[in-house]
């Protein structure tokens, strides 16, 4: 066996280079149409396909003290509960991020809101995206982080 490997060194560098271009990091392959995806199986009884968001609210202000428990608590009142009426949660955070300007590492406390909502909602996209542009207006933010991703959820 030995001497079969050592007899053909290019030929076994061929095939590891095959077998690990496999997973190199490329173009996603193209979606067709035609073929359905493989379903997604929720795992607990009860469980629903939802889109799940989380947003990530800095809360250093630029010239000023960060924002505040109360001035969140009205936010959330005034803004999160108007555009997310069935629910959502917030938990804090300790977010770390690098300033392009500056080149500075910055830390600071964070909001984070988790919302789940049932499939389709053609609607969530513009609800999100008025609750990051009223934050971002209200405490002169830069951005408002944002996942998103498909998932299983009961309530």
């Amino acid at each position: 066996m030995r001497r079969v490997l050592a007899a053909r060194p290019a030929a076994l560098l061929g095939l590891a280079a095959a077998l690990l271009s496999g997973c190199a990091p490329g173009e996603p392959p193209a979606h067709d149409a035609a073929v359905e995806p493989t379903a997604y199986v929720c795992l607990l009884p009860g469980e629903k396909r939802m889109l799940v968001a989380e947003l990530f609210f800095g809360r250093n202000v630029p010239g000023r003290a960060p924002v505040s428990e109360a001035e969140w608590a009205d936010f959330a009142a005034q803004v999160i509960t108007r555009y997310l009426p069935d629910g959502f949660t917030v938990h804090d955070g300790a977010g770390q991020w690098l300033n392009p300007s500056t080149g500075n590492i910055v830390r600071e406390r964070t909001k984070i809101l988790t919302v789940a909502s049932e499939r389709p909602r053609p609607d969530l996209k513009d609800r999100l995206t008025a609750i990051t542009e009223a934050y971002r207006s209200r405490f002169r933010q830069r951005s408002v982080g944002v996942i998103t991703r498909n998932a299983c959820a009961a309530f």
